[in-house]
């Protein structure tokens, strides 16, 4: 794939007449107007998004990309990466955290290897490894333009199979020690936000721990000519994700834009899956209308990110346990809603007299 190809990739706009024919549907129910909030507005996204008044997404599948980062050098965080293939190895397992949460959950999770530094493929992960980790972007770029763009389209082909096997939504998670900091780094160059207002603490750092992540983003942005500047043109994003991110982001990048082509709807989990949503938006305009925010976050730039995606998300608990676990919380409320939705009695079967919805109600968000 070339950067031309990648910007000209085709998308068709979620279909407004079947979210408002949602909606109605909604209103029809025995309950008052609006009555689950957002989480209504959310299956009326789907539908639009499937196209079609009753969607599916009784098949969901969570993926998560996995990835080093030569970041890590700089003492960003508190492991080391071997931790990235032990936890990898685990997800294979359905052993680490996201899976003993799904472990009576109808859900598949389909871990990848799109950049672990390991001499050998882990056992039970899918292969699509295109580097072992990045190089370090304090010092140097991250990735070579192929590598960037490779991890792109193979995020792109992973929704591509997902649609093929009859998915209804894809969960995102990732697994790499230092992605906060490149994500950080990714953030700040997108919208020109200083470092100290967006770091937080990853898997947990000292405060000395987080002064030298802080420096080692400020460095990495000054190194490639991005402190206080905002890469607003779409041309810039991928140069953004190639001298700053990581193979795991780009991958992610690559599953919205796909979600977006294929028409599934792709839930965010936390800061750095919202930044790579970011970066899909920024590479191909109109890919947030096919997104779903799971939760807030505790890194400090999540919500940030969201915001200027606007996208709202349901869930505000704290969370930073990573692996998609937000996103995979998320999919009972929407189980849930989906039931009330296509189960709901009506107010025609009902002795009860219809709300009706004034202009004022709530009709339409993210």
């Amino acid at each position: 794939m070339t950067k031309q190809e990648l910007f000209h990739i085709g998308i068709t706009e979620p279909d407004r007449g079947i979210y408002d024919a949602a909606k109605r549907r909604f209103d029809r129910l025995a309950k008052p107007i609006d009555g689950l909030g957002d989480a209504e507005n959310l299956i009326c996204r789907i539908a639009a998004i499937q196209g079609k008044e009753l969607p599916d997404i009784s098949k969901k599948v969570l993926v998560i990309l996995c990835a080093d980062n030569g970041v890590v050098r700089e003492g960003v965080s508190q492991t080391d990466q071997s931790v990235t293939a032990a936890v990898a190895s685990l997800m294979a397992e359905g052993r680490s955290s996201v899976g003993a949460m799904t472990r009576a959950y109808p859900l598949d999770i389909l871990p990848v290897d799109i950049g672990i530094d390991s001499d050998v493929p882990v056992p039970g992960i899918l292969n699509c490894r295109i580097a072992r980790g990045t190089g370090n972007i304090v010092r140097e770029p991250a990735m070579t333009e192929g590598e960037c763009l490779q991890a792109i389209e193979t995020g792109i082909g992973l929704a591509r199979e997902c649609a093929d096997k009859g998915y209804g939504l894809i969960a995102t998670g990732e697994m790499g020690i230092g992605n906060t900091t490149t994500s950080t780094a990714v953030f700040c160059a997108l919208t020109g936000e200083e470092p100290e207002q967006v770091t937080g603490r990853g898997a947990g750092l000292t405060n000395e721990g987080l002064a030298r992540k802080i420096d080692a983003i400020r460095r990495a942005l000054t190194f490639h000519g991005w402190y206080g500047k905002e890469a607003e043109d779409p041309e810039e994003a991928p140069e953004v994700l190639r001298r700053l991110g990581g193979l795991d982001l780009a991958g992610l990048a690559g599953l919205y834009i796909g979600g977006a082509r294929y028409r599934i709807p792709v839930v965010i989990d936390g800061f750095i899956s919202a930044v790579a949503a970011l970066l899909a938006e920024r590479i191909l305009p109109g890919t947030a209308a096919f997104m779903i925010a799971s939760h807030t976050g505790r890194e400090r730039g999540t919500a940030r990110a969201l915001e200027r995606l606007g996208l709202k998300p349901l869930i505000d608990a704290d969370l930073a346990l990573g692996e998609g676990t937000g996103a995979v919380l998320l999919l009972p409320m929407l189980d849930m809603a989906m039931s009330l939705y296509c189960h709901g009695v009506s107010f025609e079967e009902t002795q009860i007299t219809a709300y009706e919805r004034y202009s004022h109600d709530q009709s339409d968000h993210r």
